[in-house]
Parts: C-alpha cells; structure tokens; sequence
C-alpha cells in the first residue's frame, strides 16, 4: 500500500477539529486509510476519535497509508497543514 509521512501542521495537533477533517475526507475516500506514529499502530483515518488517540502534536511525524496514491496525497496534504487556521 502506498504511504507518506508527514509532519502535522496543526498548531496544536490532530485535537478534535483537524480529526474531524481528516476523518470526513478518508471516509469519503473509500476504502482504507490509516494513520501512524514512528513505532506505533495504525489507526483508522476515518475515526476522528481513533485519530485523535495518536495524541500528535504539532510537528510530529505521522505516516498516512491508503490504497492508492492520490487518497495518500490528499490525506497526507491535510495532515501537513495548519487546519486550525
């Protein structure tokens, strides 16, 4: 499956807002997405609430995996950005 990894742009990390983005985007992508930590498991990107347990502040490298690269790129571009904004 492709992946990125990508630093969290949220000024204050994936808390409830930024989740619920990246959550509602990976749902309407279909099929599977997941969201990572170095070392930890992958969590369900379309679960704001399983996003949030990553507990990602700003700056932490987070791995996004989907089943193909434009779902990648998509998620992996909200995760960089700042969505608090």
């Amino acid at each position: 499956m492709p992946n990125k990894t990508v630093t969290v742009g949220s000024s204050v990390g994936l808390h409830a807002r930024p989740a619920a983005i990246i959550a509602e985007a990976a749902a309407k992508a279909g099929g599977t997405v997941t969201l990572a930590r170095d070392g930890g498991d992958p969590v369900d990107a379309g679960s704001a609430l399983m996003i949030m347990t990553l507990g990602a502040g700003h700056g932490t490298p987070v791995t996004v995996t989907a089943d193909d690269d434009d779902t990648v790129a998509l998620i992996a571009d909200l995760v960089a950005r700042d969505l608090d904004a």
